[in-house]
């Protein structure tokens, strides 16, 4: 960079030439890395992956439970990793309570507590696993130093609390991924008809995809509208065509997020019919991390809702999508879904959707009463806007 600007105050002629090159020349690597690689493993695959034996128990105390050793062969654990400052984690322990009772005898769900702030003291996570009751009930424990954290976690390549790996009667990871999708997990690998082969095939498929669609931002950026310049668009037939160009190369690619972002922005700027129609789409097919890209339609129709003059259907599919995304998420109790309903309650008004409108904003209203200690803030705002929807 520091070269180029010299080349710049020399000759910007010059300059800019080179800065094309380079440019056109980081996108035939990137597509020629996407042929290559296709359908391929990560460049720095994990250390620890679905279909090794299962790296071996190491915690400092069990808290709850009878404690587990080892792993014994003929047997099924769930290892699910876990902290008491994770909310997500908070609401999965139910579900893993429900999960143990269901399959008693036949799977072990182990909760290995990760991630603990320096001042959370043992008597803390004590007292916190006492306090959840039958909310957590199966066998806890805290890790020994950070061999868990690292052996397990960072050799695996996942990223986040809550996780669960689960361990086969082989003593092999079957499956490594949220706590969410373990209701349809564990009947298959309890009942020997689940494919450990075909499941890491998906996993080392969707580590890959997630490297590229993070490496496709970078080569869109320099197409993209500048927020600092009132009515700056960028330019969307730009993005259009790099894209084609990516999708060409690597067809999974197609949902991936920074994908359907910038291919619904640009075409909300372009063509908001064609805009439509892939938004539809958008919001039901699967990415590689086998969920719709939700988010990213409902962030493109609030970005471009006050710059562009968007169509009442585009703003009924931000609304569509809204609910899409409500609908899908896993422990609702922590997620601020008052809120989601009265942004979808504004997307239903700007469709003229009146009675919609109406009706979405008075459940955003039910749902934020249903809180404990909720905004009263919120409340008025959320009970101005109903009125202000009643009185068109």
């Amino acid at each position: 960079m520091v070269h180029i600007r010299k080349l710049i105050k020399q000759n910007f002629k010059r300059a800019f030439y080179i800065t094309a090159i380079i440019s056109n020349f980081c996108l035939v690597i990137l597509l020629c890395n996407l042929t290559l690689s296709s359908h391929a493993q990560n460049a720095t695959p994990p250390s620890v992956n679905i279909g090794d034996m299962a790296p071996p128990l190491r915690v400092r105390e069990w808290i709850k439970g009878t404690p587990v050793q080892q792993f014994e062969k003929g047997k099924v654990y769930v290892v699910e990793f876990w902290a008491t400052w994770c909310k997500p984690c908070i609401a999965a322990m139910p579900h893993l309570s429900t999960l143990a009772a269901k399959y008693k005898d036949r799977v072990t769900i182990l909760g290995i507590d990760i991630y603990e702030q320096k001042s959370t003291s043992l008597a803390k996570v004590k007292a916190f696993v006492d306090s959840m009751g039958h909310q957590m009930n199966y066998h806890v424990a805290i890790q020994d130093s950070d061999f868990m954290a690292v052996e397990w976690m960072d050799a695996s390549g996942y990223r986040g609390i809550p996780s669960s790996f689960v361990v086969n009667a082989e003593g092999r990871l079957a499956w490594i991924g949220h706590p969410k999708d373990l209701e349809k997990i564990l009947p298959k690998i309890v009942n020997n008809t689940w494919d450990t082969k075909d499941a890491l095939n998906k996993r080392n498929l969707a580590q890959y995809l997630e490297k590229l669609n993070d490496s496709v931002y970078y080569e869109l950026y320099k197409f993209m509208d500048d927020r600092l310049k009132p009515g700056d668009l960028g330019q969307p037939d730009s993005i259009l065509l790099t894209i084609n160009k990516i999708i060409k190369s690597e067809p999974n690619l197609r949902y991936a997020p920074v994908i359907v972002y910038n291919t619904f922005s640009s075409l909300l700027k372009t063509n908001q019919q064609m805009a439509l129609e892939f938004g539809h789409l958008a919001i039901v097919k699967p990415s590689y991390d086998d969920e719709p890209a939700y988010r990213q339609i409902i962030g493109a129709i609030e970005e471009y809702s006050d710059k562009l003059n968007l169509s009442t259907e585009i703003y009924q599919l931000g609304a569509e999508a809204y609910q899409a995304y409500i609908d899908q998420i896993p422990y609702p109790e922590i997620v601020n879904t008052p809120k989601l309903y009265h942004k979808m309650a504004t997307l239903y008004w700007r469709a003229n959707e009146q009675s919609k409108a109406i009706e979405t904003e008075q459940k955003a209203i039910e749902k934020l009463k249903g809180k404990k200690d909720f905004s009263k803030t919120d409340l008025a705002a959320f009970e101005a806007q109903l009125q202000q929807y009643k009185n068109k």
